[in-house]
């Protein structure tokens, strides 16, 4: 008989890592001065214990590691618990939204799917506006990686729970899988950071910034304005362009580059084919654009680039 206690312990962790992650929009909200911060605060304190209950409960079941089908329930139990939690502010809050729907902009930014339910996104709370881009940042991760943080302790060498993800270790010259989750992390974080910063040369202010590098790096598209990208400076699409590029890569490869081995990202075929797409996708919708407007100018080749 197949034992769901190692499953509901790890997704009980996350589910509580999840109400923690709450107190960010809260805080914002706070400082924001409309009054909205309570909603993140009741709803970090039904996630926390809700996980955390369903982590002590379970916690007795923990033993030597996870069969397949467990790392396979595993994968699939995360992606539907996290997005049930995740979807109680925009339920609760200032969006008024049905649960369907709050669970449908939930579930969108955890898969980095993008589509929205919401409008008038630039008249919502700024707490609201900051958990859309934690929750597609968090997907972008893959919550998988961030389970790794917890499989030490029910001992699991991890590979297997790579084989549920879209992982490829090209070879056998990777460290053990957790050891990839953290550095995986770590470039993850960097990448975010340098978005944003770049997003601040670029023009955009402090918020407008973090939360639109969230949304790049995890590729997902969320945006803080119904005009999107729309709202901003052509610059800020450049930017937007570049960091989506790199974010598209396998992370893996930025792993190996890290560890000075930087053949398997020159010679992935992948990445190759995928640089090419894209290449000849902006050629064509360049030219589509600059055929229709009978003159060649900056906007044409931008709009390309950033839709491609």
């Amino acid at each position: 008989m197949l034992d769901l206690r190692p499953v509901g312990y790890v997704i009980g962790l996350l589910v509580a890592v999840l109400g923690i992650a709450m107190i960010l929009p809260m805080l914002v909200d706070l400082a924001e001065g409309r009054g909205h911060w309570p909603i993140f605060a009741e709803c970090a304190v039904i996630t926390v214990l809700t996980g955390g209950a369903i982590a002590l409960s379970c916690a007795n079941g923990v033993r030597e590691g996870l069969t397949i089908q467990q790392t396979f329930l595993l994968t699939t139990g995360v992606w539907l618990a996290l997005p049930v939690f995740g979807a109680l502010p925009f339920f609760f809050g200032a969006t008024e939204a049905r649960f369907v729907d709050a669970f449908f902009e939930a579930m969108s930014g955890l898969t980095t799917t993008g589509s929205t339910v919401l409008s008038g996104l630039e008249n919502l709370p700024k707490g609201l506006l900051l958990w859309r881009g934690i929750l597609q940042w968090l997907g972008g991760i893959g919550i998988i990686v961030v389970a790794m943080v917890f499989l030490p302790e029910l001992r699991v060498g991890g590979m297997q729970i790579f084989r549920t993800e879209s992982f490829d270790t090209f070879g056998k010259i990777l460290p053990r899988a957790t050891e990839i989750a953290s550095r995986i992390s770590v470039i993850y974080v960097a990448l975010t950071m340098i978005c944003a910063l770049a997003y601040l040369l670029a023009g955009m202010n402090a918020f407008d910034a973090t939360v639109h590098a969230m949304t790049t790096i995890a590729t997902g598209g969320f945006a803080n304005y119904d005009a999107s990208f729309g709202a901003f400076a052509p610059a800020v699409s450049y930017v937007a362009t570049v960091f989506m590029l790199l974010a598209a890569l396998p992370f893996v490869r930025f792993v190996q580059l890290s560890a000075g081995t930087a053949r398997p990202l020159l010679q992935d075929t992948q990445i190759h084919a995928f640089l090419a797409t894209a290449l000849v996708i902006v050629v064509l919708i360049a030219g589509w654009n600059i055929w229709q407007q009978n003159a060649v100018n900056e906007g044409a080749i931008r709009v390309a680039l950033f839709n491609s």
